[in-house]
Parts: C-alpha cells; structure tokens; sequence
C-alpha cells in the first residue's frame, strides 16, 4: 500500500519488506538527528492493522498470547508474540486497548496469516477480528515530540515515543502538523541501537523469544498457558538459547554495509565455519556501523567478528 507520504519533497522509496514508505528524504544522519531529539515523525503506514473487539477480547488474546493482557489497563502499550506449537515465532503484535478495542500493529505482510489464524481460533468467544489496514495507518512519533495525538484513534506510549493510529484518508492532513519527516532508514537505525528485535530481520523459522530479548518485553512468563508455552518455560528453567542477538560495532574504515543475512565468523579465523548472521546494519549518525546479529550461544563475547568483510565488537544482548 504505497504511502501518499512519498509526495513529500525529497522522498526516496524503500524497497523489499518496507516498500510502500520512504526510506529516506534526503539527509539520513539528520532526520536520525531529528528523531533523537524529539522531532518529527515517521510514516510507518506500510504495516498491518488488526483490531479485536467484543467483551471476550482480552481474556481470548490472553489464551493465544504470550504476553499477559487479560487484565491490560486501557491506553497502556505492551508487545505479544504468537508462538508455534514448538515454540518458534509466527506473529508479533504490537498492542494497545482503548477500553473497546485492542488496537495491534503487525509487520508488512504477515495480517493476513495472523488474522486467519485468530479467525479460527475465535470458538465460542465474543470477539471480532478485523484487518483495518485499509482505514488506518500507524506513524511514529519519537520520545520528546510535543506534536499533537489529536485525531488518532489509538495511540502506544512508549519509552521511545508513541505510535498512532491515524485515520488513513487522513494521513496527509494530520502529519502536516508533526514536523520534519523521517525516513524508515533513520527509524531503524535507531531501533537497532536500542537493540529491539524485528520480526523477519531479528527471527527466522526456528528463533524462539529468548534468543532475541524478547522475554523482557513481549513473554509474561508466570502467566497461564498458550501454544508454544512449553519450550519457553523449558529453556527459561533448565537450559539456555541455542543462540544469541548481539550488537555489533562496525568497523568504519569499511565502505560495505553488511546486509541481512551475511554470514558472521570469528576474525581471528576468517575461512572458519559461520557461527551466525547479520539480521539488521545501517549508519547511525554517532556511532557509525552498526548492526544486530544472530550468533551461536558458545561465542566468545570479547571475540572480535566478521561481518562478511567488516570486522566488528559485540555489545551483550543476550546473555551467553
């Protein structure tokens, strides 16, 4: 669904999983600037919308959930997973209840499955699931924005800022108002600085919410069970992750920025198995390269790594 935002002056469209938005509009370092003082807003109208309403809503969300929502005070933000039977991410949901409805916002591209699947899990349950993707866009306002809420539907407060959920014939109109836009490439690079996951970046078929940090902010790990609730319980209690997200900081003498999916290798032995890969890079605009990774649990964490051809040092995430 391709923004009207790109109409702005300076917009360059993203491509691949962020098509649809600008990745930026000109100056990356100074819309991350930008954001990192309170200023502006970023279009993130290519994601999924889902809404659930009816009386049952949170006490169903709370069976299929990860995360403890039963009882979720209204307009108080929190994150939730959909697991596998074994375990694994499906879905990530990024949640929100008004008192009528619980408002989620989903990465591009995955509404569709992740309303099929609540569509059959509705039973006797007094709940509606709706994609409202087509009647409402999410935008970012960063921490510090003093920019006005008036006119969205829902909104996320967050420690990074807040999430609205605008009207989507509206979205022009009401962002005119938030300041100097920023490009998808500055919101990431300073979503990989604070070292939060993406589903389809951070995961990939066979990634379960320890390895990427996930227990801290979408598993509520005394609440009751849900699919998948076994594993994590397992590897809570009596084990670790098979592997861990860990930050790098790039070499900067490279001109190369790893992309996703670029294998990873101990720098001391450069023709050596891959122990991992790059799952986010980008350019911040203090600390130069920067990156996430996927690595096995055993390496070492002062090991310096190899990016493809970058070297870099890794900042714990996840314990090893």
């Amino acid at each position: 669904m391709k923004s009207p935002l790109l109409a702005l002056p300076g917009a360059v469209p993203a491509e691949g999983t962020d098509e649809g938005v600008a990745a930026h509009y000109g100056d990356i370092f100074r819309e991350q600037r930008d954001l990192a003082r309170g200023r502006g807003f970023v279009d993130l109208s290519h994601r999924g919308v889902v809404t659930v309403t009816g009386a049952d809503r949170l006490a169903w969300l709370h069976l299929l959930l990860t995360q403890h929502v039963s009882e979720l005070p209204v307009q108080q933000a929190t994150e939730a997973l959909v697991l596998s039977a074994n375990g694994h991410v499906e879905h990530a949901l990024y949640l929100v209840d008004d008192g009528t409805t619980t408002w989620a916002h989903v990465e591009p591209g995955t509404r569709e499955a992740l309303v099929g699947y609540l569509e059959s899990m509705k039973f006797f349950y007094r709940v509606e699931v709706a994609d409202a993707t087509a009647d409402y866009a999410v935008v970012h306002l960063p921490a510090g924005s003093t920019a006005s809420a008036d006119g969205a539907a829902a909104v996320r407060e967050l420690p990074y800022g807040r999430d609205l959920f605008l009207p989507r014939a509206e979205l022009a109109a009401l962002t005119g108002g938030y300041g100097p836009a920023a490009g998808i490439w500055a919101y990431e690079a300073l979503r990989i600085e604070g070292h939060r996951p993406r589903l389809g970046f951070e995961t990939d078929h066979r990634t379960i919410p320890h390895e990427v940090d996930w227990l801290t902010s979408a598993v509520h790990l005394q609440k009751g069970c849900y699919r998948g609730q076994e594993t994590v319980a397992r590897v809570h209690n009596l084990g670790r992750p098979p592997r861990r997200l860990v930050f790098l900081h790039l070499d900067g003498t490279e001109e190369v920025l790893p992309p996703h999916g670029t294998e990873v290798r101990l720098a001391s032995d450069p023709a050596g198995r891959a122990l991992g890969f790059v799952t986010s890079s980008a350019r911040h605009h203090e600390l130069g390269p920067i990156a996430l990774a996927i690595v096995k649990r055993n390496v070492p964490v002062d090991a310096v790594l190899l990016a493809g051809t970058v070297p870099g040092t890794q900042d714990v995430i996840v314990p090893q």
